[in-house]
């Protein structure tokens, strides 16, 4: 659930909505209804796609729910909130984290290594920018690099 999380930039409610024929595992992708009941198709990395793996053999079925609670039913907001913040103390982090802060920091991270902001839009499911752009903290170092890169007389400085 966390890396699926942080490798897709998933809100809570899209990743308790995944079904397991929302998987593209060949392609590496996941189908998802986000607000507004908008569809769009989100690529996932290697890490999540061997943590969905684990979880699928373990799971079993081939049909229904992606992820399932202790009675075979959806799994719930609360369950969600309550795993990735027993994950984060596990890791050693001592600042509240939630699944939102996980789609912070994919969408700060694709910015950091150069994404395009209209790309990380398209991937969050936000229909307006100025929305992605909340989602994004640029940091001087990155303004640096992205300055030095890309202005023609930044080699003057």
């Amino acid at each position: 659930i966390v890396e699926l999380l942080y490798a897709s930039g998933l809100r809570v409610s899209e990743l308790m909505g995944l079904d397991l024929d929302d998987l593209d595992r060949g392609e590496l992708t996941v189908r998802v209804l986000g607000k507004g009941r908008k569809e769009r198709i989100v690529p996932y990395g290697r890490q999540a796609a061997a943590a969905l793996a684990a979880w699928l053999a373990r799971r079993g079925e081939t049909r229904g729910p992606l992820f399932l609670n202790r009675r075979g039913g959806r799994l719930g907001v609360r369950s969600v909130f309550s795993i990735v913040r027993g994950q984060a103390r596990a890791a050693g982090i001592l600042r509240r984290v939630g699944p939102h802060t996980l789609r912070h920091t994919f969408a700060t991270h694709l910015l950091d290594a150069g994404a395009d902001l209209r790309a990380i839009q398209e991937l969050l499911g936000h229909s307006r920018l100025s929305t992605t752009q909340r989602y994004t903290h640029v940091g001087s170092e990155h303004l640096m690099r992205v300055y030095d890169a890309a202005h023609p007389r930044a080699k003057a400085r």
